[in-house]
């Protein structure tokens, strides 16, 4: 987990989660291709016992595409590339570049991830996905206007993708846009109400620029489940801000946002507790 956080791509990425998109761009996807988080590019891990590779010479575009498909899955991210590369070799396709640009992404190298990405939308200027992965790279180089722009086109394309109003959300938290931050946190939430703990559970949280956007990420979170009714998870997050050192924790008594909480008497205890901030 150590490594984990200590990629070069999480420290320069901006607070909170991004999730990079592996679907069809106009087609059904694998299961595995559904979606996945995205700013996580981990050193690459063999999966064994691993099964027998299909020659690349020989095999059909579609078989070279699962190979790599399974390669991936294992984190064999170098094996991947040259599977999607022979396959576009017979067959070139939005979906098979996407995939590619999302190998590339694991193993870090962005500007590899970017071209293959630009090939997919060349070939479907319509592919939400690409439009959205290619936000990734730009906002994983800290370019948050130009990353916005992506973001924003691949919801003008799927308005009712959560994952891309979760995006959108981050870049806007980035630049300390805290409204409108809010605003696409809550049409993610109302899209897919568990996406906050879905993807907190895979484990994608990446590493904020500061202790006090994490805290100030936690308790904007609070207030939203706050607002939707959520007590259980308005509270654990509202723990998670104080822990976090969030300075203006006496919010929640005077914001409406936070009334029906303050009639919980679990509410009470923890403000009664006053989680000290971890170190």
């Amino acid at each position: 987990m150590d490594r984990f956080f200590s990629s070069p791509i999480l420290r320069r990425c901006l607070p909170l989660v991004v999730v990079l998109t592996l679907t069809l761009c106009a087609a059904a996807a694998d299961d595995f291709d559904q979606q996945m988080p995205s700013n996580l590019p981990v050193t690459p891990t063999v999966v064994a016992p691993s099964p027998p590779l299909i020659p690349i010479k020989g095999s059909s575009a579609a078989d070279l595409e699962h190979q790599a498909d399974l390669l991936r899955a294992q984190k064999r991210y170098l094996d991947a590339v040259d599977y999607y590369e022979a396959a576009l070799d017979q067959q070139a396709t939005p979906l098979r570049y996407n995939k590619l640009g999302m190998a590339y992404l694991f193993l870090q190298q962005e500007n590899h991830a970017k071209k293959a990405f630009n090939h997919a939308l060349k070939l479907d200027k319509d592919c939400a996905e690409a439009w959205n992965n290619r936000g990734f790279v730009e906002q994983v180089r800290q370019n948050y206007g130009s990353a916005t722009k992506y973001y924003e086109h691949a919801l003008a394309l799927k308005p009712q993708a959560a994952t891309f109003h979760y995006n959108l959300a981050s870049v806007y938290f980035a630049r300390h846009k805290y409204h409108e931050a809010a605003e696409e946190y809550r049409a993610a939430y109302l899209l897919d109400p568990d996406i906050f703990q879905r993807v907190s559970r895979m484990g994608v949280l990446a590493q904020t620029s500061s202790p006090e956007d994490r805290a100030a990420f936690s308790f904007l979170v609070a207030r939203m489940y706050a607002q939707a009714g959520d007590v259980d998870h308005s509270l654990e997050y509202l723990r998670k801000a104080m822990e976090e050192g969030y300075r203006d924790i006496k919010k929640v008594y005077t914001e409406s946002d936070f009334a029906t909480l303050r009639t919980d008497k679990r509410f009470t205890e923890l403000m009664e507790q006053r989680p000290q901030p971890l170190p």
